[in-house]
C-alpha cells in the first residue's frame, strides 16, 4: 500500500442496510445525521436510523423509479421525485405522510431543496426544470431551454443561482430572479448525468456518460479540473463540506475519491456488486453513503478529513519517504486521453459486512391514497381529500395530509435480508406494552387493510386526474400565450407613446419657428 496511508487515516465501511429490492438509486443524510434516506427502482423509499438496533421505515406511494431523495435544511420533510411523473413531500416519521406535487409531463429526474428550505427545484425528461414553493405548495415558475431530458438540477447555496445538465450534453447556468440562463457549457461528448455547487458557491462540478468528471470556476467561467479517473459513466458524486474532497460514484463499480486542492485521486472503495448508481456526503463530511445496483446501501466513515489539510501538507513536508508523484494522468484541463500508467491511489475492498449490527427491522408504511394537483398554482382537492381532512403538526397543511397504514410481515431470520417489520398500526399511539413485545420477539399479526375508497371511484378518480393533466398543460400553454401577448401590447403602448412624443416634440419646433418669423402664434388645430 502507498505510503500516503500513514498521512491519511483510511476511510472504512460503517454499516451497510439491506431492505430495498431492487437498484438503489438516491440517498441522502438528514442534516444532524441521524437518519439515512434512500430510494430505488423498486419504488420505495426507505428511511433507515442509524443508531444501533433502531428500526427502519420504508414509505410506499410512488408508482415508479424513485430518482431522486433529498432531507429538507431542518430535516423535517423529505422530498423524493420519481418517474411516475410527480414530486412527494413526506415527513420522516412513522406517521409516513405524503404531499403530492404534480406539474411535469414526463418522468421526473431529481428533486432538491434551496438551502433556505423554501424552494424545491426539479429536473425532468419534458426538458424542463420547475421551481416549486414549499410553504404554499405550489408550482412557481419554469426554466426551459433545454433540447432534451433534463437528468439533475441544484440550487447554490445562496439560492441566486441554478444549475441544471441534461442529455443535451449541456450544462446551464440559470439566475433565480430574472429567470434567464446566464451562462451554458456544452464541451460534453456526451450526456451529462449530475450537476452541484461546491459549499462556497464559487464553483461547479459536472458529471457525464463518458466518464468524466469537470469542475467550472464561476467566477472566472472556466474549466479548472477535468478528472477522468473511472472505467465506465459517472452516475453521481458529492462535494465533501471542506470542499478538499470529492466522491463519485460510477457504471464500473467503484467509487472514488478525489483531492481537489492536490489534483489527484486518493482512494478507490470497492464494495458493490455492479454499478454504483449514487453517492453523498454527510452534512457534517464525517460519513458518506454509497447505493447501486446490487441493491445495498453502505455507509463509510470518512476519516481522511479528520486532520486539517493544513496538518497533511505539514507531515508532508516533514517525511523523508515522500508519496507518489500526483496523479497527473488522470487531470485533463486541456483535452482527455486514456488512463495507462499505474494507479498510485489506494485500492480499499471492504470483507467486513456490517461492523455495527444485523439489519434493522424495517416498518412498513403504505401507499397515500390521496394526491394533490396543482394547476395555475393552486391546489385542488378530490372530494375523498376534502372529507378525510384532519389536524396535524408535522409541518405539513392537513388538508394535503395523506393516509398510512402498516403491513405486517413475519420476520424471516436471515442476517442477508431486511427482517422484522412491526405489526402496529400507524397512529394507534404506540399499541402498548404487548405488542411491543410481540414485536421484539418477531411475532407479526396480518392486519386487516382498509381501502381508502371502492374501486368504482378509483377509476372515476383516476379519469378525473388525466382530464387534470390535459388541464394543465393546456393552461401552461395559455399562460405563456398570454404573457407573450402582454409583452407584445406593452410595446406598441410604448411605441405610441413615443410616436404622440414626436409628434409634440414636432409642433412645439414648428410653433417656435412661426413665432420668430412673423411674430404672430399660429393655432393647430
Amino acid at each position: 500500500m502507498p505510503a500516503m496511508a500513514s498521512v491519511l487515516e483510511d476511510p472504512t465501511l460503517e454499516r451497510h442496510f439491506k431492505g430495498h429490492k431492487d437498484a438503489v438509486t438516491c440517498a441522502d443524510f438528514s442534516p444532524n445525521s441521524k437518519q439515512l434516506a434512500s430510494g430505488s427502482v423498486d419504488r420505495s423509499l426507505m428511511i433507515w436510523n442509524l443508531a444501533p438496533k433502531a428500526r427502519a421505515f420504508r414509505f410506499v406511494g410512488h408508482q415508479d423509479v424513485i430518482t431522486g431523495v433529498q432531507f429538507s435544511p431542518l430535516g423535517n420533510l423529505v422530498a423524493t421525485s420519481s418517474k411516475d411523473r410527480t414530486v412527494r413531500l413526506w415527513t420522516p416519521s412513522m406517521k409516513g405522510e405524503s404531499t403530492v406535487f404534480k406539474a411535469h409531463t414526463a418522468s421526473v429526474r431529481s428533486v432538491a431543496f434551496s438551502h433556505d428550505g423554501q424552494r424545491l427545484v426539479t429536473a425532468s425528461d419534458d426538458k424542463s426544470v420547475k421551481v416549486w414553493s414549499v410553504h404554499r405548495q405550489c408550482f412557481v415558475y419554469s426554466l426551459n431551454q433545454h433540447t432534451n431530458w433534463v437528468r439533475c438540477a441544484r440550487f447554490s447555496p445562496d439560492g441566486r443561482l441554478i444549475a441544471s445538465c441534461g442529455d443535451d450534453r449541456s450544462v446551464r447556468l440559470w439566475d433565480t430572479s430574472t429567470k434567464q440562463c446566464i451562462n451554458c457549457f456544452t464541451d460534453y461528448g456526451g450526456s451529462a448525468t449530475f450537476v452541484d455547487f461546491n459549499s462556497s458557491g464559487t464553483c461547479i462540478a459536472s458529471s457525464g456518460a463518458e466518464s468524466s468528471l469537470k469542475i467550472w470556476d464561476l467566477r472566472t467561467n472556466k474549466l479548472i479540473q477535468h478528472y477522468q479517473v473511472h472505467s465506465a459513466g459517472i452516475n453521481s458524486f458529492s462535494f465533501h463540506p471542506s470542499n478538499n474532497y470529492l466522491i463519485s460514484g460510477s457504471s464500473d463499480s467503484t467509487v472514488k475519491i478525489l483531492d481537489l486542492l492536490e489534483g489527484r485521486l486518493i482512494y478507490t472503495l470497492h464494495g458493490h456488486k455492479g454499478a454504483v448508481i449514487t453517492v453523498a456526503f454527510s452534512r457534517a463530511g464525517d460519513l458518506f453513503a454509497s447505493g447501486g445496483a446490487d441493491a445495498q446501501v453502505l455507509m463509510w466513515r470518512t476519516n481522511f478529513d479528520t486532520k486539517s489539510y493544513h496538518d497533511v501538507l505539514e507531515q508532508h513536508g516533514r517525511r523523508s519517504t515522500p508519496d507518489p508523484p500526483p496523479h497527473l494522468s488522470d487531470i485533463h484541463p486541456k483535452g482527455p486521453h486514456l488512463h495507462h500508467p499505474r494507479s498510485t491511489a489506494i485500492q480499499i475492498s471492504p470483507t467486513v459486512a456490517d461492523t455495527q449490527s444485523t439489519d434493522p427491522h424495517v416498518i412498513e408504511l403504505g401507499r397515500a391514497s390521496h394526491s394533490t394537483m396543482l394547476l395555475n398554482g393552486r391546489t385542488h382537492l378530490t372530494p375523498t381529500q376534502a372529507a378525510a381532512n384532519s389536524q396535524h403538526s408535522n409541518g405539513l397543511p392537513a388538508r394535503h395530509v395523506a393516509t398510512s397504514r402498516v403491513e405486517g410481515r413475519k420476520g424471516d431470520g436471515s442476517a442477508g435480508r431486511a427482517g422484522v417489520s412491526a405489526g402496529s398500526q400507524t397512529g394507534a399511539g404506540g399499541g402498548g406494552r404487548g405488542r411491543r413485545e410481540e414485536e421484539e420477539r418477531g411475532e407479526t399479526h396480518p392486519l386487516e387493510v382498509l381501502s381508502g375508497h371502492p374501486s368504482s371511484l378509483d377509476s372515476t378518480l383516476g379519469h378525473i386526474v388525466q382530464q387534470l393533466d390535459i388541464l394543465t398543460q393546456t393552461v401552461s400553454v395559455l399562460e405563456e400565450r398570454l404573457t407573450l401577448t402582454e409583452d407584445k401590447l406593452k410595446e406598441c403602448l410604448l411605441h405610441q407613446s413615443r410616436i404622440l412624443k414626436d409628434v409634440r416634440a414636432s409642433g412645439e419646433r414648428r410653433r417656435t419657428e412661426s413665432e420668430g418669423t412673423d411674430g404672430s402664434p399660429i393655432h393647430f388645430t
